[in-house]
């Protein structure tokens, strides 16, 4: 250090050098430092100090110890509950339930479709008032409903011998939705008879005809399985049933319904409200015979109002091209013919204590009532 000035040169880079070892060392012990998570000194205090790493965080964000380290063999993986957290588990694996597909009902194969109109049947017995006719049927609505869930809660043990599903029941309504005039029921059977012999015992059939169905139209149904035919009822508006019969062949209908086959469906297709379609065929014993022929056209669709159906119907490529002979329509009420999505008004309970109380007689009697029972009925 004295000789400083006299050779401040060398001097100068030997206290540099010294000043850049002391820095490294400094640096170097700090560096361990940071790195090293200080003991507890249990001789002289309880107390531990630690160094925090901020960079280094668990999933919960706490702070990072060498003390809990996550780190374990696939042979020690354990959680703190004692299960295997890790490695293979397929013998540990808990028991899997299979979903199978929706089985389709014994009955399945054919659908069939009836209209009945209480007015028709009612003219061989001289003039009767229609409301007289209106109450009669309401009074005999419990009787039907009771009659089609019979029909259709079957399983292997239980009510086996029922030949016949009652797919829906449709009250059909007035123009003014004040009464009701009748109802169309779609039957699925493996064959004709099995379907007709369903139909002849419905009470309403029986109070209007004694159970004779000769002059109750009657037909086979080839129902179109698309998706876009699938709109839920009231969706939009308020549901209609079309019914139209083409012309005969006399009347030069030749092969317009095949003409006209695509851009009626287009139509249907776009217009976004049909619930259920389809052509009605001659109801002959085999679905492939060749004389069950196409005889008009079934549909259930929602409208705004009945002029916005009419409007509908009346624009239908079909009904432009002068396909059909007749068209009717009405609205009507669907039923609940399985009983199986009976919902409390809790705001009216009075309005569906008679449907919770059928089903619970139901229920008494043995017939299944569940979803898990009967899944084909699940649609």
């Amino acid at each position: 250090i004295s000789d400083y000035r006299s050779h401040p040169y060398p001097h100068h880079i030997l206290i540099m050098n010294i000043a850049i070892i002391l820095l490294c060392q400094y640096l170097s012990i700090q560096t361990v430092n940071a790195f090293t998570i200080s003991q507890p000194n249990t001789a002289t205090a309880p107390t531990t100090t630690t160094t925090n790493l901020p960079m280094s965080f668990y999933a919960d964000s706490s702070d990072y110890k060498s003390s809990d380290s996550d780190f374990t063999s696939d042979e020690d993986a354990a959680s703190e509950f004692n299960l295997p957290s890790g490695g293979d588990q397929d013998d540990n694996e808990s028991p899997s339930i299979e979903e199978t597909p929706v089985p389709m009902s014994k009955n399945a194969g054919n659908r069939f479709l009836a209209v009945v109109l209480d007015r028709n049947y009612a003219a061989d017995v001289g003039d009767v008032d229609v409301m007289d006719l209106h109450e009669s049927r309401i009074g005999l609505t419990e009787d039907h409903v009771m009659f089609c869930r019979k029909a259709n809660l079957y399983n292997e043990t239980f009510n086996a011998d029922s030949m016949a599903d009652v797919l829906w029941s449709n009250q059909l309504l007035s123009s003014d939705m004040k009464r009701t005039i009748g109802h169309a029921i779609c039957i699925e059977a493996t064959t004709v008879e099995h379907a007709q012999t369903l139909l002849s015992t419905d009470p309403i059939i029986q109070h209007l005809t004694q159970g004779d169905i000769a002059h109750i139209p009657f037909y086979r149904w080839r129902q179109i399985r698309d998706y876009a035919f699938r709109i839920d009822d009231g969706r939009q508006g308020v549901p209609h049933m079309l019914i139209a019969m083409d012309r005969s062949a006399e009347d030069g209908v030749g092969n317009l319904r095949t003409d006209v086959h695509e851009e009626h469906l287009e139509y249907l297709i776009r217009s976004e409200r049909i619930i259920a379609t389809g052509p009605i065929h001659l109801p002959t014993e085999y679905k492939d015979d060749p004389s069950s022929t196409p005889v008009g056209d079934f549909v259930l669709f929602n409208a705004e109002d009945r002029d916005a159906a009419v409007e509908f119907a009346e624009n239908m490529p079909a009904a432009l091209k002068g396909l059909y002979g007749s068209m009717k329509l009405h609205k009507y009420n669907a039923l609940d013919v399985t009983g199986k999505f009976v919902a409390t008004d809790i705001v009216h309970p009075h309005k569906t204590k008679h449907t919770e109380d059928m089903k619970e007689a139901m229920e008494h009697w043995g017939y299944p009532t569940k979803d898990t029972q009967t899944k084909w009925l699940n649609w």
